[in-house]
């Protein structure tokens, strides 16, 4: 029996021509940290980083890396995993990687949903995914990141009490993200007023994207769930 693969949910690869740093970050940097998806996870996710966390922090397409960045400098005891096929992203983040000498980012190049499969239970503390392309035509749908597939594997990875951040400028996509994640019956929204969902709080960086969908005079949503 052909195993069926899903949907692709991110666009393209690569951009622009990349300088002649960030092709050799990609052949020297890349490799050292790039999640080894091939061997089983170490018992404690700590063991992934060269230095001690407390816990570790999970971000799905991370763009150049800004909000990723800017996480990784308020703590530096929580370990980071983000994830971003986008070539030109993922080299703009290794570049900050090297010039910060930052140990506590790991990446995944590729589809996110092979880190989720790969994972253990209740390994994380908290999920970020911000701004995932929304897919908004009609036939493309069914390539949204978020659906009830996914919302069970954050189910299982988080612990109770973490908290998965969801972002976008796509009201449809929100009130999708709202629909799934109470079906689920595994997340509560946090939100006790509207400020809480149209205002982004003092923890939660603006990104680029973000700043480009304001900029075109399109709104921001930003939701928080926390597991049950």
């Amino acid at each position: 029996m052909t195993e069926t693969r899903p949907l692709r949910s991110y666009g393209r690869r690569k951009g622009k021509p990349l300088s002649a740093r960030k092709e050799r970050l990609l052949g020297e940097l890349l490799p050292r940290l790039r999640l080894e998806l091939k061997m089983p996870p170490p018992a404690r996710l700590a063991g992934l980083f060269e230095v001690p966390v407390k816990e570790v922090w999970l971000e799905i397409g991370f763009g150049s890396g800004e909000h990723l960045l800017w996480q990784a400098k308020q703590d530096a005891e929580i370990g980071f995993i983000g994830c971003e096929p986008f070539i030109n992203g993922l080299a703009s983040l290794l570049g900050a990687v090297e010039d910060r000498d930052i140990k506590t980012i790991r990446v995944h190049d590729g589809d996110a949903r092979e880190v989720l499969a790969w994972l253990p239970d209740g390994s994380m503390s908290r999920i970020f995914l911000m701004f995932p392309d929304p897919w908004p035509k009609k036939r493309q749908l069914k390539r949204r990141l978020l659906s009830a597939d996914t919302i069970s594997e954050f189910a299982r990875l988080l612990r109770p009490g973490g908290e998965l951040r969801f972002a976008s400028d796509s009201g449809d996509y929100a009130a999708q993200a709202l629909l799934l994640m109470r079906q689920s019956g595994a997340f509560a929204w946090t939100a006790e007023r509207a400020a809480d969902w149209r205002q982004r709080p003092a923890d939660w960086p603006e990104t680029r994207y973000e700043r480009k969908a304001l900029v075109e005079g399109r709104s921001a949503y930003y939701l928080r769930f926390s597991r049950l």
